[in-house]
């Protein structure tokens, strides 16, 4: 009934699941999760990562690195198409721009961020985009590599209802996080309130940024009813509804 379009589940604390993975998937199973789109931020972590969810049908993956990482290695576009060929991998990223956690010269970023492009064009599988305080460029770039061709998630959704419009006209989604039921969210409530309703979905970007009653907590895949249940109250639409639109929303988006 539920997807989660964003979580990192091997970066998942499965302490209360007696560090077992399987103990961790039947709770998903229990709580009506249908699916779960695990998303990779490194190269090194990467095989980790594939073969930890690689015999659960309900589990896809992405292959990308995030633009905050530094230290691995960095992402050609030929490495990122043999490895997006994987039948399990549906998506490309994350990858975008950062610049809360990045200073200086940023121009590898904008590199990383087209190299990624390009490969999300060439396999025709959609980009997951990761941006912060980096609204301008990141438009920009996305147009000038004509990333609508892919077209993708802006995930975590936390800019205005102006680069909402925008990145809706280049075929992107946007998805909405744990941050949508912070109180202190007061303009992202509102582009969720305008959001087409075929155009939005719902992440927990597990294990960081738990929904309300959890902040400050570990996140997990199963606290995405929570944000279904905030956009539920925000749009006007029954908690089944929003489970099924954000869910019919990401099959079509990577045609499932």
């Amino acid at each position: 009934m539920l997807i989660d379009s964003h979580c990192h589940l091997d970066r998942l604390d499965l302490a209360p699941y007696q560090h077992d993975f399987s103990r961790f998937m039947e709770a998903v199973n229990d709580n009506q999760i249908d699916h779960l789109l695990c998303i990779a931020i490194d190269l090194e972590a990467y095989p980790v990562m594939l073969s930890l969810v690689s015999t659960y049908s309900q589990i896809s993956v992405t292959v990308g690195v995030h633009p905050n990482e530094h230290d691995g290695k960095e992402p050609a576009i030929n490495d990122l198409i043999e490895l997006g060929k994987n039948e399990k991998v549906i998506g490309i990223g994350e990858t975008g721009l950062d610049y809360f956690r990045s200073e200086g010269d940023l121009s590898w970023q904008h590199e990383r961020f087209r190299n990624h492009i390009s490969a999300a064009k060439a396999l025709n599988k959609p980009l997951i985009v990761h941006t912060r305080d980096a609204k301008e460029d990141t438009l920009r770039i996305l147009r000038e590599e004509n990333a609508g061709e892919a077209g993708g998630i802006i995930h975590c959704f936390t800019e205005d209802w102006d680069f909402a419009q925008q990145a809706l006209d280049m075929n992107f989604y946007i998805s909405f996080s744990g941050i949508v039921t912070f109180n202190s969210a007061k303009e992202i409530k509102a582009v969720a309130q305008k959001v087409p309703a075929d155009r939005f979905l719902i992440e927990t970007d597990s294990p960081y940024l738990a929904p309300v009653p959890f902040r400050g907590k570990p996140n997990y895949p199963l606290y995405v009813r929570y944000i279904a249940e905030q956009i539920a109250d925000l749009r006007g639409m029954t908690f089944q509804q929003v489970a099924e639109q954000s869910s019919r929303n990401f099959r079509t988006l990577f045609n499932l």
